[in-house]
């Protein structure tokens, strides 16, 4: 948050439930706005459940779950069920540690606030989140 209290970036993200929930909280330490399934008491819903959920809250939703968001966000297009985005994460990224995951999603962040000028993205976004983040 800035100093009135304005979010610092325009983006907002949901964590899937195989993603700690430590990840949101670091995450929020860096000045994202993030939360994750297990905090909003949502963990236990199907896949195409928390893509919805996601995209009411207009957040990005972000897994490791790569096949079956990518055979999802497909779904959603064919049914023209629009979400605000998936981020899926590599591998590359640790998952037992919440910094490596919470700092690429702040340098993705800042990469893509000054790629788009604080746009929104565009409906059915995918991109793919990595250690390599710059």
């Amino acid at each position: 948050m800035s100093e009135r209290g304005e979010p610092r970036f325009p983006y907002r993200f949901l964590l899937d439930a195989d993603i700690s929930p430590e990840v949101a909280r670091v995450a929020r330490a860096l000045g994202l706005d993030v939360i994750s399934v297990y905090e909003c008491g949502r963990a236990e819903l199907r896949d195409d459940e928390q893509l919805r959920l996601a995209a009411s809250g207009d957040r990005i939703f972000v897994t490791r779950n790569r096949n079956d968001f990518l055979r999802w966000t497909a779904e959603f297009i064919r049914m023209e069920n629009a979400h605000r985005g998936v981020l899926i994460v590599s591998r590359s990224i640790v998952a037992i540690e919440p910094e490596p995951l919470a700092y690429a999603l702040l340098r993705w962040t800042e990469r893509m606030t000054i790629r788009l000028e604080g746009e929104p993205l565009e409906e059915y976004f995918l991109d793919f989140l990595t250690v390599l983040e710059r």
